[in-house]
């Protein structure tokens, strides 16, 4: 019988959800309540205080994301709650406590079933949305800069989409860690890519390879790409000898038709015959999920880890939360809208509706 926390479930009777029927407009999604999950054993059910729309949802909903699950299906990547309840053999001291947790999917709940193991404390003085900025967008930027790259201090780095929800993490990381940062982005976030201390190009340009040419003449010492199809060409020819290339999506294919797992499979086969050549460039495909190959166990231990680091750089100034806004969970589709839009600077979160802090500006 699981345990319940002093505030625990009160008032909350059943569970809302957020679903994804199919391939739909954000419109489409469906609101659905049931019943609160009991915990079992190694178990605790987080009652959600800030979830997000990141890209993989944008993808989802057109059925282009390479591994989803089947239709229907709760989407959300990430989220972070309180613990409100807690199956046998649990710490008695975590319930009650605020923890970050990433799903890959169903984090579009009021309540979400976690394994305990995969619950990361979140420090205290940290607001629920600041950290749900820094969930998978931290431990995606974390560890493709560090784990990844490995850039040294002084050397350059090219951040595709540097005004998105992991560019804008990756370039405030990287600052931090003493590198020069160009970032591409539309012309209207160049401002606030400058305040950054990033050097902005216009990625409407008809040549952005060039202007980066123009900036870092000996090439760069890591790009990051999210963009796929011919830009993770023009990344991997923009790189200095003994660079690195972290390929890490395929925006540029989000809209295609046939095969979700093409777009993927050929920047794989690119990853493989470019580090095949002798010529002391690196080149990865970034999947937060591949460590999991290595035993869960340590998988856990390095996302724990990696996203305290994060939790550590937001609380000593070195990153911003940056939440482009914050709407309640049953406006999805206008959150899911927003966030496909292109038109804002971090991450739209979604709340508990009638929570504190829900608001539809997106300049708060």
């Amino acid at each position: 019988m699981g345990t319940a926390a002093a505030s625990g479930t009160a008032g909350a009777t059943r569970l809302v959800e957020v679903v994804l029927p199919g391939t739909v407009e954000p419109e489409g999604l469906e609101i659905r309540h049931r019943e609160i999950p009991v915990p079992g054993p190694g178990q605790i059910v987080v009652r959600m205080e800030a979830t997000g729309v990141s890209f993989a949802e944008q993808q989802m909903r057109r059925g282009r994301y390479y591994d989803q699950p089947p239709f229907p299906f709760v989407p959300g990547y990430d989220l972070v709650g309180t613990v409100v309840t807690a199956g046998e053999g649990v710490t008695p001291g975590l319930v009650g406590e605020r923890v970050a947790a990433l799903v890959k999917v169903g984090g579009w709940a009021s309540h979400v079933l976690l394994d305990a193991a995969d619950a990361v404390a979140v420090p205290a003085g940290i607001g629920a949305a600041e950290a749900e900025t820094l969930v998978v967008n931290g431990i995606t930027a974390w560890q493709m800069l560090h784990r990844k790259a490995g850039v040294r201090e002084g050397g350059t780095i090219l951040v595709h989409g540097a005004n998105g929800g992991v560019g804008t993490v990756l370039v405030q990381l990287a600052r931090a860690a003493g590198l020069r940062v160009i970032g591409t982005a539309s012309v209207r976030h160049h401002d606030a890519l400058r305040e950054l201390g990033v050097t902005p190009v216009d990625y409407r340009a008809a040549d952005v390879p060039a202007r980066v040419r123009e900036l870092a003449p000996g090439g760069v010492d890591a790009v990051f790409d999210h963009l796929g199809g011919r830009s993770v060409v023009d990344s991997w020819k923009l790189l200095a000898p003994g660079g690195t290339l972290v390929s890490y999506g395929s925006a540029t294919t989000r809209d295609d038709s046939g095969s979700k797992q093409w777009p993927v499979l050929k920047i794989l086969g690119r990853v493989w015959l470019w580090n095949a050549l002798p010529n002391g460039r690196h080149a990865f495909f970034f999947n937060v999920w591949a460590g999991r190959a290595f035993g869960k166990d340590r998988f856990r231990a390095r996302l724990s880890a990696d996203l305290t680091q994060v939790f550590e750089a937001l609380w000593r100034g070195e990153v911003s939360a940056h939440i482009a806004a914050r709407l309640p969970l049953t406006r999805a589709a206008e959150a899911l809208r927003l966030a496909e839009s292109g038109t804002v600077t971090g991450k739209v979160v979604l709340v508990p509706d009638g929570g504190d802090g829900a608001t539809a500006d997106p300049a708060r």
